[in-house]
């Protein structure tokens, strides 16, 4: 008897990895590791543009906690490009043109330490 013919397709619920497109207004931010943890979530998406000294604050209120559980010891990328996340808001930048805004359509990672043995 041959077999029903099911779709190989699979669904975003039957794969967490799948991703979601943000709105045009938006960026991505991805979790990994530690941080996937946490948040019980791999990727969202939140409101563009968003100062990148604001980036933990904002994480920290909607997962309290996760700042100085995961946060703190986090390497942070946006568009591939590792970058400093300067949350002290007194100490601008000598150079106003380095201070990173995220902007729609940015992906932003956060990537906790990782050991190897």
């Amino acid at each position: 008897m041959p077999r029903a013919n099911r779709s190989s397709r699979i669904t975003h619920e039957q794969n967490p990895m799948s991703s979601t497109k943000p709105r045009p207004s938006q960026f991505s931010l991805l979790y990994f590791a530690s941080a996937a943890s946490f948040t019980k979530k791999e990727q969202e998406h939140f409101d563009a543009p968003l100062p990148l000294s604001k980036l933990f604050s904002l994480l920290d209120e909607r997962y309290p906690g996760i700042k100085h559980q995961v946060l703190d010891s986090c390497a942070v990328t946006v568009n591939l490009e590792y970058v400093d996340v300067n949350e002290d808001e007194t100490d601008a930048p000598e150079d106003p043109g380095q201070a990173v805004t995220i902007k729609a359509g940015d992906e932003v990672a956060i990537i906790p330490p990782v050991s190897s043995g």
